[in-house]
């Protein structure tokens, strides 16, 4: 745009924006209070979280490879083994998503996420 700017009628309607933006006061508290934050890194967050993530694809692999041989061997020692390292499985997944989640909770009430009591 190599004008001058706004229009005189662009003006009036961008002012008459900013006074219904003003009486809005959760809109302001939220403004007043912002903080930038630094982003979080990537999708999991922090170097632990990563590390979690790959133990949990690879233990569940772990998993799926002891399930199908005690499903075709019928041993019980494969059953047991299965049944530990899907146990360690889930707690790893329940970890990565309750860490997303109170990050995710984190974000959207306006508290970075790196006071969060998950990321220690």
């Amino acid at each position: 745009m190599d004008g001058a700017g706004l229009s005189e009628p662009e003006r009036v309607i961008l002012a008459e924006i900013e006074r219904e933006l003003r009486t809005d006061e959760a809109l302001d508290r939220r403004l007043r209070t912002m903080r930038p934050t630094a982003p979080v890194g990537g999708a999991f967050g922090s170097f632990r979280g990563f590390r979690q993530a790959t133990l949990a694809s690879l233990l569940s692999a772990v998993a799926v490879m002891l399930f199908v041989m005690a499903a075709v061997s019928s041993t019980p020692a494969l059953l047991w083994a299965f049944a530990g390292v899907w146990v360690i499985t889930a707690v790893c997944l329940l970890q990565l998503a309750c860490r997303w989640g109170a990050r995710r909770l984190a974000t959207r009430h306006g508290v970075p996420a790196e006071t969060s009591a998950h990321e220690s």
